[in-house]
């Protein structure tokens, strides 16, 4: 066999993580093994391990990377055509516009049932999320597309609502997730804050629909 090529660290991570991707979305992330990985990036199973502790870890590492590296509250701050409240539907929009991204996230959604995995998770949008939010509807508050009283409650709450529409996290048949979806589509225009309107509700109609295609064919 031959040794791995001679590479720096930062080339083996990048190269690992660029291997289960290509896995991931071509195999799927269920069917895609470390050695399977290993050996698409060049590298013996072992040097796997010096980088991540496993697949799964890989798998948040590449979502993260994917969403800074085409960040939707970035591509948006500096619209002045737009307002706060068209923002935030561009923001929807362009965080589901890469067919691969998408395909990943909800790939990485059967690994929430990890209870370390989803903790993790929901702290990370928190930390992340909750301020890029707060900043629009704060533009929102100002601008008068967004009249509510709860811009800092609903910069906390947006971030997991994706958590509750999730049926790895959240159990349900797909008529009750498309109710919850309608419930949260009432609620936020009750509050102000109508995000979830044509376009964006069918769009994430149709993700919750693959989302509970999937948990099905998994049990």
């Amino acid at each position: 066999m031959a040794r791995p090529a001679k590479r720096p660290p930062e080339a083996w991570r990048g190269a690992i993580i660029q291997a289960a991707k290509g896995l991931f979305l071509s195999k799927g992330f269920q069917d895609t093994s470390v050695a399977d990985i290993m050996e698409a990036a060049g590298g013996a199973k072992g040097l796997f391990y010096h980088f991540f502790r496993s697949k799964e870890e890989v798998m948040e590492t590449l979502c993260q990377q994917l969403f800074l590296e085409k960040d939707p509250f970035e591509k948006v701050q500096g619209r002045d055509d737009l307002t706060a409240l068209e923002k935030l539907r561009a923001v929807v929009a362009e965080d589901r516009a890469d067919p691969d991204q998408l395909e990943l996230r909800l790939q990485a959604a059967s690994m929430l049932r990890d209870p370390c995995i989803l903790a993790a998770a929901v702290e990370g949008n928190l930390r992340v999320l909750s301020p890029l939010w707060l900043r629009l509807l704060e533009e929102g508050q100002r601008d008068g597309s967004i009249p509510t009283e709860y811009a800092k409650e609903l910069s906390q709450l947006l971030p997991l609502i994706d958590f509750w529409l999730t049926p790895s996290v959240f159990p349900g048949t797909p008529e009750e997730l498309l109710h919850r979806c309608r419930f949260v589509q009432t609620v936020l225009a009750a509050a102000g804050l109508p995000l979830l309107e044509g376009e964006q509700l069918a769009q994430t109609q149709d993700i919750i629909r693959d989302l509970a295609g999937r948990e099905e064919e998994s049990r």
